[in-house]
């Protein structure tokens, strides 16, 4: 199975629009960060995590010509605004499966109605093939199991996703131990780790590396990085030598 780094940054990216800071600033392409979400393949098969306002540009990118569908985590914008750009996909092969919570599902209605809508479509719409998860049932993608790992995003519900040997988690604040069983001793885990200081609805660092002993993995990627957690060098020489700050474009093999 390989995994893509898409993006890993946080809501706004890195650079900021108009910040001075000296991160933004940063000459360093593993500073610059853009929307969070991941490629996954295996065999012929390819799925993304996510797809934010900079979809289209980490499509072309990493020169990806199809895919299989799209998991949500949760219905935030820089997870899902870049929803529209499945268009080219749709065009080329048909109805795109997405796969969701049921009220990520009815967001999504909500803010692409021209999507779901059976009559009256416009020519160019695409469509998409929409599969609830529920909270605490795996489900099936081309044999591939995927087991959902439930979380609060402060307060809102928000799925990680395990396939096989690797977990993706992004945008947790809390996990329950019931959840993490789901992923204990996964050969490599993401997870989100914001910044240095505490936020109310992310980890910071100080409780992503809690979590990732809770969870054991063989290896650890951080993920969903604002500026405010530093250089990426100068970060990666304060980690435990098993976790490492993902960057994007980067890949790696589970």
């Amino acid at each position: 199975m390989k995994i893509t780094f898409l993006g890993t940054g946080t809501s706004q990216g890195i650079p900021i629009i108009g910040s001075d800071h000296p991160v933004c600033l940063s000459n360093n392409s593993k500073d610059k960060r853009l929307r969070v979400s991941i490629l996954v393949e295996w065999g012929e098969c390819t799925y993304v995590v996510d797809c934010g306002p900079d979809f289209r540009y980490q499509m072309l990118r990493e020169n990806v010509k199809r895919i299989d569908g799209i998991l949500f985590t949760h219905e935030h914008s820089d997870h899902v605004v870049g929803f529209d750009d499945i268009r080219p996909f749709y065009f080329k092969q048909g109805d795109v499966s997405i796969y969701a919570h049921k009220r990520v599902i009815k967001s999504l209605k909500q803010r692409f109605d021209y999507v779901f809508k059976k009559e009256n479509r416009y020519p160019g719409a695409p469509k998409v093939k929409a599969n609830r998860i529920k909270k605490n049932k795996s489900f099936d993608l081309k044999g591939l199991e995927v087991i959902p790992v439930n979380g609060k995003h402060a307060k809102l519900q928000v799925f990680g996703f395990r396939f096989k040997d690797f977990a993706y988690l992004t945008d947790m604040k809390t996990v329950s131990d019931k959840e993490i069983k789901k992923i204990k001793n996964v050969k490599v885990l993401v997870v989100n780790a914001l910044r240095i200081q505490s936020h109310q609805s992310h980890f910071n660092l100080e409780e992503a590396l809690a979590f990732i002993d809770k969870v054991s993995p063989e290896t650890a990627y951080l993920t969903h990085i604002s500026h405010l957690l530093g250089f990426h060098d100068e970060v990666e020489q304060l980690l435990p030598k098993h976790v490492f700050l993902a960057y994007d474009g980067l890949k790696i093999t589970v």
